[in-house]
């Protein structure tokens, strides 16, 4: 077993690594990662991270753009705190070393889809990367931080487990964590635990999110008893470089920001048949409208036209993305980028308060694996890295008030129990059904569902997760099978929040109920797992 820490920190993007650097001038903190540091999310965002942080902007405006964004069921408390607090936190980035593009002596902000004004503060094309390099530094260099990589979570360490029964309010103590390259479960006790694990992209067949997003905090809290709120929002982003060997590169919001046209293959545009803003509507009306074209044209692809503006301003403004699609062959200057929709943010998650707690107590969840209640149905550009920096803040204030009010007793944790498992022979059985849910969620759980499709869903994941139980119990855990286990729970829950919602808003949109049904449906979707 591991000596216990003050702070246990699962993820290593900017919502983990921002409370840990916080947190650690107060007290010890591990922080596991299941790669290295740098795989997040966060390293891989390109446009940037929204604020008011020009005299032309307001507070007002951008929340009244985050509330139209979420499709009606934002937590408007929630959005005015994130909003109010976000020049805050820029400057607390700025303080750790992140290095914004400014235009002269000014911050050059730029402008997403949704956004009435330009709020968007970026590192070139690659503000996630500048993100990650500044707060790894620091982390690397505090004296109270431990960092473990290559190591996965299995489960969260809850009392009601160590007790045996159902407990009006659970807390949590840590968690077993499997380190990869010695294939040992490890024991990792900690007083406050934070869930920074990320989304869960994985989870479809097509994502551009990288391979660690895999659904782990969600499906982890789920089976220790937390709530879980709105997993019917995942949101796909519309332009995904269509190329054979890109892997999903993301083409970034600010593309369109800047100008770029959505057209069809023969040239003609058409986003300005859904929305009045055109090529700046919400993510959700523009993967719906690509989704449409494409199936309405029988096409594989749409395409993303920049050619318009001046080749060394694109170059200079995209240098990352530019790069990128020469080596496929492809001269963004001179031709348009072909792109598809592909999954990209969870909206839902775990349901968490203004401090970032959990039902759970002591145990935090920010980021994307987090239902802070800002999103509601659709996030809108740029304010997720915003909203993980907020949280971090809160959720490191809030446990250090924990930590000094209340007297902490770990109790005495179970080492973890292999029992009879043995080393597995068939590992395809996981890559199998790894595969089959990975294709049934995008063909049935996709950007458009139906009643039927739902049904079908449920019934295969059902099918899977006893396969998967009986596999995960006779056979020692790998990393594979910890994911695999993660996604396909991560899975059902998707599907049963959809099967709840009666009602097309925001990034769910069902056939059998294509309207919006503000009368019974302007509300959260909850789950939560009886332990005993």
């Amino acid at each position: 077993m591991q000596s216990a820490s003050d702070f246990l920190v699962i993820g290593s993007g900017i919502a983990g690594l921002s409370f840990a650097l916080q947190a650690a001038d107060h007290g010890t903190v591990a922080l596991v990662t299941k790669r290295e540091i740098t795989e997040s999310a966060t390293n891989y965002a390109q446009g940037g991270i929204a604020s008011v942080f020009s005299e032309e902007d307001t507070f007002e405006s951008h929340m009244e753009d985050t509330i139209v964004a979420g499709a009606g069921i934002c937590h408007e408390d929630v959005v005015k705190m994130v909003v109010e607090e976000g020049p805050g936190v820029i400057r607390t980035l700025i303080e750790w070393g992140v290095n914004f593009t400014t235009r002269g002596n000014t911050y050059d902000l730029t402008r997403e889809g949704g956004h009435s004004k330009r709020r968007i503060l970026h590192a070139d094309d690659l503000t996630g990367r500048e993100i990650e390099r500044a707060l790894v530094t620091a982390v690397f260099e505090h004296p109270n931080i431990e960092v473990y990589e290559n190591h996965t979570a299995i489960d969260l360490i809850v009392e009601s487990k160590i007790v045996k029964r159902q407990l009006e309010r659970n807390r949590c103590f840590g968690a077993y964590v499997l380190d990869v390259e010695s294939n040992r479960v490890k024991t990792f006790p900690a007083k406050i635990t934070l869930l920074a694990s990320g989304g869960a992209g994985k989870v479809y067949l097509y994502t551009c999110n990288p391979d660690v997003a895999s659904g782990d905090g969600v499906a982890m809290a789920y089976r220790a008893g937390a709530k879980i709120a709105n997993m019917e929002f995942m949101q796909f982003h519309p332009t995904t470089l269509y190329h054979p060997q890109a892997k999903s590169f993301l083409i970034s919001e600010s593309v369109r920001g800047e100008g770029a046209i959505l057209r069809r293959r023969d040239g003609t545009p058409f986003m300005e048949k859904y929305h009045k803003l055109k090529d700046l509507a919400p993510r959700d009306v523009v993967a719906r409208a690509i989704d449409n074209e494409m199936k309405t044209y029988g096409d594989d692809c749409v395409y993303l036209d920049i050619t318009h503006k001046d080749a060394d301003y694109i170059k200079s403004r995209f240098p990352n993305i530019y790069r990128t699609c020469l080596k496929f062959g492809l001269d963004m200057t001179l031709e348009p980028l072909p792109v598809v929709p592909a999954a990209h943010y969870l909206c839902g998650g775990v349901a968490s308060d203004l401090n970032g707690e959990s039902d759970i107590r002591h145990l935090y969840a920010i980021g994307e694996v987090a239902f802070t209640g800002l999103h509601g149905a659709n996030r809108l550009a740029s304010n997720s890295l915003l909203e993980a920096a907020v949280f971090a803040g809160r959720s490191y204030r809030h446990s250090l008030e924990q930590l000094k009010s209340v007297r902490f007793e770990i109790p005495e944790i179970p080492e973890w129990d292999a029992g009879t498992a043995i080393d597995s022979d068939e590992m395809v059985v996981v890559s199998q059904n790894w595969d089959e849910v990975r294709r049934f969620m995008w063909n049935y759980v996709g950007i458009v569902r139906s009643n039927k499709r739902l049904e079908r869903a449920l019934n295969r994941i059902n099918l899977i997760q006893e396969e998967i139980a009986e596999y995960y119990w006779n056979f020692k855990v790998t990393s594979d099978l910890i994911e695999l286990r993660n996604v396909a729970t991560v899975a059902e829950l998707i599907v049963l929040c959809a099967m709840q919602r009666k009602e097309s808003r925001g990034l769910h949109y069902n056939i059998d109920y294509p309207e919006r049904d503000d009368v019974n449906w302007k509300r959260d979707t909850l789950i939560q797992k009886q332990l005993f």
